[in-house]
């Protein structure tokens, strides 16, 4: 059967479905459907690329109009995909997703799942590991329908699927690598009612420090490539890795996505915030007439004495002397609480979770759960709850099969 042949898929665009058959008796739509409206010229190219990278067909044109399946081709649908066909046309994947995860996606995300498809259309999330070792993750696994074999008995907690040691509640990972230094990509958000501020990087193996990969998902896979191409020794490897960069540069470059480690956005962010904090990536809070945030009382380096010394505490009178001066602390943080100064408990608190003892688990969800109903992030309070109650290191899918 030829592509002009063959009938289009009844779910048009908005369909995610993946299996062979499908994709070999079907034809999908080229044209997206963009929260903000671009330009026609940038709709025309986006189009343009998909066409020649998915269909390859000359004959199919952008142009192609979106026709309903006649009672036919609908049961024909239904028998080939069978589970997957009870998925009801008004399925909304964007405020499914944000019913899982708790905050909306931005529209990065699902412009790069395009992209990824485009390189593996059987299954995305793999598009990137034969170059880069990268696995679409998160967000991306509900997108790709892997929960759909999930266990029924067990319901899959979405907020910690994937959620590495190290990750605070303001991290959502999306890209992992099975690799010994637990690297992986996620969103990063002051704000759960907000879109992400940037996309930041973690070797959780290592540390808790979270490094900015730019403001998208494009940005933050440009940035890995470029440190990628100069280590590299394969010349085969590094042609590949040099194809990929011309691909996504130029979807990115279309789509009207910065590319930029510092984009103004970035930028704009950084100005507010108001602490590193101990994980590198910042912490912002409003500020109003100077009111909103207060520095601790120790500095950071002195804080880092301080936790240490309580875990490698020999005793239980000797850690208990050791957490005054921390109690003490705890105590100004009320204060400043008391007077609306909310970023000093959250400060304290992330310090403690990047930390990562188990012995603070208590004193963060102390300070954190506090810091978060304050400012109006309640979200990240049960986030950090359902974390501490499950912190691991290992086993991090939720995808039980």
């Amino acid at each position: 059967m030829t592509s002009t042949e063959k009938p289009l898929c009844k779910y048009g665009s908005s369909c995610y479905r993946k299996n062979k058959e499908h994709m070999e008796r079907y034809l999908h739509p080229v044209s997206v459907k963009r929260v903000n409206s671009e330009e026609d010229r940038v709709q025309q190219e986006y189009k343009r690329l998909r066409t020649q990278a998915r269909i390859n067909d000359d004959t199919l044109t952008e142009e192609t109009p979106i026709l309903e399946p006649s009672p036919g081709e609908e049961e024909a649908d239904s028998d080939i995909e069978g589970d997957e066909a009870s998925t009801p046309e008004d399925y909304d994947i964007r405020e499914d997703l944000k019913i899982k995860f708790k905050a909306e996606m931005p529209q990065d995300l699902f412009d790069f799942w395009e992209f990824c498809s485009n390189l593996n259309t059987m299954d995305p999330t793999q598009a990137l590991v034969p170059t880069l070792g990268l696995q679409l993750v998160g967000p991306f696994d509900v997108i790709a329908g892997k929960f759909k074999k999930h266990r029924a008995e067990q319901e899959p907690c979405y907020v910690l699927h994937w959620r590495y040691y190290y990750d605070p509640p303001e991290f959502q990972t999306v890209m992992m690598k099975a690799d010994s230094t637990q690297h992986h990509l996620g969103y990063y958000r002051d704000d759960p009612k907000e879109l992400p501020a940037f996309v930041g990087v973690n070797y959780a193996n290592m540390n808790g420090v979270i490094r900015q990969q730019g403001d998208n998902l494009f940005a933050a896979i440009k940035l890995h490539m470029e440190k990628l191409l100069k280590s590299i020794k394969d010349p085969n490897a590094l042609l590949e890795v040099q194809k990929l960069d011309l691909a996504l540069t130029e979807w990115a470059q279309v789509l009207g996505y910065s590319l930029s480690a510092e984009s103004p956005k970035l930028k704009e962010r950084n100005r507010r915030v108001v602490t590193k904090s101990f994980h590198g990536a910042g912490l912002v809070v409003p500020v109003h007439n100077d009111v909103g945030y207060r520095e601790l009382p120790e500095s950071d380096a002195n804080l880092k004495k301080m936790f240490k010394k309580i875990v490698d505490a020999k005793t239980d009178e000797e850690r208990m002397a050791y957490f005054e001066p921390l109690q003490e602390i705890m105590t100004y943080v009320q204060f400043a609480n008391d007077e609306c100064d909310y970023g000093e408990g959250l400060e304290l608190g992330i310090d403690l979770f990047t930390n990562g003892a188990p012995i603070f688990h208590k004193a963060i969800k102390t300070l954190l759960s506090m810091a978060y109903q304050l400012l109006d992030r309640g979200v990240f309070s049960e986030i950090l709850e359902l974390h501490l109650n499950d912190r691991r290191k290992t086993d991090l899918s939720q995808i039980i099969l």
